[in-house]
Formats: structure tokens, sequence, C-alpha cells
């Protein structure tokens, strides 16, 4: 009784020591020590007085002022603004691209009737389009959303053609000789074959999409979300550590979501571990 009461606690020692060695535990590690001298640098600096307190506050005013403002009401629902803009811009654009994506890779004609009008509308930054995007949807949520669909839809866009493009030529016959139709093979052999690129865009596209909301939502004046908490304080001399905190939410936002999708695509696609694109 005693040696089996006793053994979980060895085992859990055991597998942190074996994930600590592993690589993954490693580049951990070796993260949280360059975060902490970097704060430490941050620190000193501020409080030998090398750089303002105003322009660089100090790293424990800063770790205060974020965790101030994970428990403040207001500044929670500016995250959830955000977040919601993000994940419907993301989720639009990953609707379109996927389709869009699908036909393009698969009929040849299709993709030369659009590399134009592609070729042109790519190249423009999203942040350029936002006088445009207030015109036409004003500052609320539409203009943000619009944005992010337009930033986020060309990584999903071209990972899911090389993907289609990708795709087993003899796996594409097997299914016409079993007399599926085009729709069929496209939702049956070409999309299931094609679908670790497309996630790989989404991820890509991800991040982009958090980036565009947040500048949208600083560059257009926006009523609510976090870029709208940055710029009403930074406005007017604000409190420079509640700016650098909502600034270091934005990027534990941007980090949290990295990792859900980075643990959703080993989680969905563990069956195919070569030729998908980094």
């Amino acid at each position: 009784m005693t040696a089996v009461a006793e053994r979980p606690a060895s085992i859990a020692p055991s597998r942190l020591r074996r994930w600590s060695r592993g690589a993954g535990g490693k580049r951990v590690i070796r993260g949280a020590i360059g975060v902490l001298v970097l704060l430490a640098i941050v620190e000193a600096a501020s409080l030998l007085g090398i750089v303002p307190s105003t322009v660089l506050p100090s790293a424990s005013s800063v770790l205060a002022a974020t965790a101030s403002l994970l428990v403040n009401p207001v500044f929670l629902g500016d995250i959830g603004a955000t977040v919601l803009a993000w994940a419907a811009g993301l989720g639009i654009a990953t609707v379109v691209g996927v389709g869009l994506g699908l036909v393009l890779g698969s009929f040849r004609l299709a993709n030369e009737a659009a590399s134009a009008a592609i070729e042109f509308l790519r190249p423009i930054p999203s942040v350029a389009l936002i006088p445009v995007a207030i015109l036409v949807f004003g500052q609320d949520a539409d203009m943000k959303i619009a944005l992010v669909v337009y930033a986020s839809i060309w990584p999903i866009l071209f990972n899911t053609i090389y993907g289609v493009r990708d795709v087993d030529p003899i796996a594409k016959e097997t299914a016409r000789t079993f007399r599926l139709s085009r729709v069929a093979v496209l939702t049956r052999v070409s999309l299931p074959s094609a679908a670790p690129f497309a996630f790989t865009g989404i991820r890509i596209s991800a991040a982009i999409a958090l980036i565009v909301a947040i500048s949208a939502e600083l560059l257009a004046g926006s009523a609510d979300g976090i870029g709208a908490f940055i710029l009403r304080t930074s406005s007017g001399g604000g409190d420079t550590a509640l700016v650098f905190g909502g600034t270091i939410v934005a990027g534990l936002l941007g980090v949290l979501v990295n990792l859900l999708l980075v643990g959703a695509e080993r989680l969905l696609f563990r069956w195919k571990t070569n030729g998908v694109p980094a």
C-alpha cells in the first residue's frame, strides 16, 4: 500500500526531468532566462536613471500595471473586443481563402483569370486601407473585421493553392475512376490532402490578424479594443507603465494564440509529418 501511494510522487519529478532535458524544455528554459535578463536590464536602467522613467518605466512597475490590467473589467472588455474582431475576421478569411484556394489550385483557367487581380491586391498594406475602411464601414467592429479579412486571407489562400497542387495525381485519377464528380474530388481528395498546408496558413494569418486588429484600433481611434486602450492611455502624457502593460498583454495574447494553434496542428495532423510548410 505504501509503495502504491508513493508511486505517483516519484513519477512526476521523473517526467519533469525528462521534459526539462528535452529540446522543448531547453527552449522554454532559455527563453525564460532571456526574459529575466531583459527585465533585469530594464529595471537597472530605470533605477540608475540611464533612461527617464517617463520614457521607459521600471520593469517592476510595468509588471504591476500588467497585473492590474488583467483584473480590470474595462480592459478585459477591450481584450474581448479585439479578440472578437480577430476571430470573426480570421474565420471569414479561412472560409474564403480555403474555398478560393481549392478552386484556383484545381482549375488552371480560374487561376490564370484571377492571378492579375490577386497580384494587384496582395502588395497593398492593410494599414494603408484604414481610411477607405473607415469611409465604408465607419470606426466600429466592421472596419476592423474587414481589414483583418483582407490582411489574413493571403497566407491561407496561397498555402491552400500549394497544398492542392501537391495532391498525388494518382489519388485524383483513382477517385475519377470511381466516377466521383469534380466537387467530390475536391472535398474528398484535394481538401483532406491540402488541409495541413491550409492550417499552416491559418496559423500564420492568426498572428497577422491580431496585429492588424490592434493596429486598426490604434490608428483609427476605435471606441474599444487593446489598441484603443493604448491610444487613450498614451494621449496627454498618460501612465507610461499602463501603456507598456497593454502592449505586453497584446504580446501575451499573440503567444497564447500561436501556442493553441500549434498544439491543434500537431493534434489534427499527426499523420502528416513531412511536406507541411513551416
